[in-house]
């Protein structure tokens, strides 16, 4: 079997999950070709340069839809099947996932490509499933977060990807459940395999005992719950401890974060440094005390699922606090490897921060037993052998 990966686009700033998952099952598998539907408009430095140079691209949309612009011009270039089901599908929406599908497919076909995997339930899953349909080839795909949480009018729905996948992944016990309870038909092909990191050296506790500072790391939306970390950052500061707290990301919510900061004073204990670097992020959770996100859940049901940023901090040997959501109990033990509380509640929240920024003993102990929990389940070698025996069982039958 010739395995290949479909993305939406790759290498994109915020897919830093999946070049560790290509990476390891390029050396666990051997190098396969890696498709992305378009390139992105956020370009990751961070990318291993044998992946993105071994990474190609479909044409982009205007020339996609100039081959598909009428029968003729597709005859030119398609078997008369797929001409008719373009032709029927018309006008409705998505109908460039068809057409990607038609080029891409032919693309594979003469690749000997016999599976791909894709990440998210959305473009890269529903091209696939479109060139199951016109070309036979099977697919699987890894749901996220919102990608299956929230409902979209979009006409192949998340029960037809799921239903034609040779199998589905899930990041978390919470996320596979949940799919299990909405789709239960499908529950026996339906696996979780946890997002793998790398293991890095254990970090020297000499070098972060500085003033405590506490680190957050996300885009400014909502669900991240930045704006209880600023309130909880109020209450520290009536408490009289010595902290700083570093917020790494940028979003649409960055000016009214900014706006709170002010409005409570709290320009000496906080700052915002913007996008930055794999490398740098893992710079600044070396000098880091404590790591703390405490996600909530948005209006409309959006939520994180299992946010790798915690796993990345956990494997620095950094204490967690963070919220009692979705997967988040399944990295953070509460008492053991951090603290949990509810959404919501920045008032525990600062109550929790306050326990272990005045306890140098206690950050050390939380955040050895967290590395500890990241070296048993969360190590990329472990994950991807996961996913690689999924894969090899497509073969197999």
């Amino acid at each position: 079997m010739t395995f290949a990966y479909l993305f939406a686009r790759f290498p994109s700033l915020t897919q830093t999950f999946c070049f560790r998952e290509v990476e390891e099952m390029s050396r666990q598998m051997g190098a396969m070709p890696i498709w992305s539907l378009r390139y992105p408009s956020d370009l990751s430095e961070d990318c291993p340069v044998a992946l993105a140079t071994r990474t190609r691209y479909l044409p982009d949309r205007d020339e996609l839809k100039q081959m598909f612009r009428s029968t003729r011009t597709m005859i030119g270039h398609f078997p008369l099947s797929i001409v008719w089901q373009v032709k029927r599908w018309g006008d409705k929406k998505g109908k460039y996932r068809l057409y990607e599908a038609a080029w891409l497919g032919r693309e594979l076909k003469g690749q000997g490509v016999t599976h791909i995997h894709t990440h998210f339930a959305g473009i890269g899953a529903r091209t696939a499933w479109w060139i199951n349909k016109l070309y036979g080839i099977s697919y699987s795909f890894t749901g996220h977060a919102n990608d299956m949480f929230c409902a979209n009018d979009d006409p192949i729905t998340l029960d037809d990807l799921v239903a034609s996948a040779k199998f589905v992944i899930t990041v978390s016990n919470f996320s596979r459940d949940w799919l299990c309870k909405f789709l239960p038909k499908y529950q026996d092909k339906i696996f979780r395999i946890y997002n793998g990191i790398p293991l890095s050296p254990v970090r020297n506790a000499l070098e972060i005992e500085r003033v405590p500072l506490l680190l957050s790391v996300g885009r400014l939306i909502e669900k991240k719950g930045f704006a209880d970390l600023i309130k909880a950052c109020a209450s520290l500061r009536t408490k009289k401890l010595k902290f700083q707290c570093q917020i790494i990301g940028t979003g649409p919510l960055e000016q009214s974060l900014r706006e709170q900061v002010s409005l409570l004073g709290l320009e000496d204990f906080i700052f915002f440094s913007g996008a930055l670097s794999f490398e740098e992020v893992r710079r600044c959770l070396r000098q880091a005390s404590v790591f703390v996100l405490p996600c909530i859940t948005e209006a409309n049901g959006g939520m994180d699922n299992l946010p790798t940023v915690i796993l990345e901090a956990m494997e620095m040997n950094l204490p967690v606090v963070s919220t009692a959501l979705a997967a988040i109990p399944e990295m953070v033990c509460d008492g053991e490897t951090g603290f949990l509380v509810q959404e919501r509640n920045p008032d525990r929240l600062a109550e929790k921060l306050a326990d272990l920024l005045s306890s140098s003993q206690l950050r050390m102990t939380m955040g050895d037993a967290g590395r500890s929990l990241v070296e048993k389940h969360f190590s990329v070698q472990i994950t991807v052998q996961q996913l690689c025996e999924r894969v090899n069982n497509v073969a197999e039958f």
